[in-house]
């Protein structure tokens, strides 16, 4: 699978802001489609943040939009997410996702699959 490592996480007051980041760093993938965050609060399931397709098309969850903005570099297999006006509910892991495509080993097709990053906690306190 691809190596998605993300940064950015941290402490911010509500009403504060951060920038995570994710970078797709393992080759693993000949051709990414599309690069998200997910926010996993606690006691809860995983949910969507945001994502973005390779052309630039965004998803965005209701109780981000207007608050959050996804975007992406291709060349740089990189995907940032802006958070803004954060909120208590925003607490919890953030993990990156990407899918993609890639060629077996000896297999003259590709095959499609889906990475996740290991996750970066946000905390926003008063």
């Amino acid at each position: 699978q691809e190596r998605l490592m993300e940064s950015g996480g941290g402490l911010v007051q509500v009403g504060g802001s951060l920038r995570l980041s994710c970078v797709a760093a393992g080759n693993f993938f000949s051709i990414i489609h599309d690069m998200g965050w997910y926010h996993e609060a606690p006691g809860k399931q995983r949910e969507l943040v945001a994502k973005i397709t390779r052309r630039g098309a965004t998803t965005y969850g209701n109780s981000v939009k207007g608050r959050f903005t996804i975007t992406r570099n291709n060349a740089r297999n990189t995907v940032n997410l802006q958070m803004n006006n954060l909120k208590f509910e925003d607490t919890g892991v953030y993990y990156c996702h990407a899918e993609g495509d890639y060629y077996p080993p000896g297999e003259g097709d590709f095959e499609s699959d889906d990475s996740w990053g290991q996750g970066t906690q946000v905390t926003v306190f008063a």
